[in-house]
């Protein structure tokens, strides 16, 4: 059965089983429930989804190209089993929790005001990210490439700085505890 070919489509309050498997190219997708859907083998270039909930989706070699998520519901996604090729995407008021991006190549990806409690980022490429207001407790941050990447606005990373590359990564003044918790001093922040 051949694939479809889907372009400048918008799709309000689907549901999987009302769309094809195939290319979505300039589409958006708007109050779609995809929780637990097979997306795996979907293609989706210059998309936004708006107000989705694609928790638990499974995404096996799923393409995601300059794709725009916004105000989502994203728990418990890896995106490391995606298709990594060409792979850009950005997340704006998104839940990510417990979501996985272990091994992916992120470079100057945007998180704006997202929640990303128990992430894991384990041995990614995250220079340049900007982490825009975001809550990243427990998120997992091991021989991952930081250099240059903002976490100044973002609370409640802890960043071993032993274990990933931080060459000019930005943290503010009140982030400094996140970095050095690991080697358990006591930092007076009233003095």
């Amino acid at each position: 059965m051949k694939e479809a070919y889907i372009l400048d489509q918008t799709l309000k309050n689907a549901v999987i089983s009302q769309i094809q498997k195939g290319e979505y190219e300039n589409c958006t997708f708007q109050n779609c429930n995809f929780e637990y859907a097979d997306l795996s083998g979907f293609s989706f270039n210059n998309c936004d989804f708006t107000g989705c909930n694609l928790s638990m989706a499974k995404l096996v070699s799923t393409a995601f190209r300059d794709v725009h998520f916004k105000e989502c519901k994203m728990f418990g996604l890896h995106f490391n089993e995606c298709n990594e090729f060409g792979m850009t995407f950005s997340f704006d008021g998104c839940f990510l929790n417990n979501s996985v991006f272990y091994k992916t190549t992120l470079k100057k990806i945007l998180f704006k005001n997202c929640t990303l409690t128990e992430v894991d980022f384990s041995e990614c490429d995250l220079s340049n990210a900007v982490f825009k207001e975001c809550n990243l407790s427990g998120a997992v941050f091991d021989y991952t490439n930081l250099e240059k990447t903002d976490f100044r606005t973002s609370v409640g990373y802890s960043i071993d700085p032993s274990r990933n590359k931080l060459k000019k990564a930005k943290f503010s003044l009140s982030g400094i505890p996140g970095l050095l918790h690991t080697f358990n001093i006591e930092i007076d922040i009233n003095t």
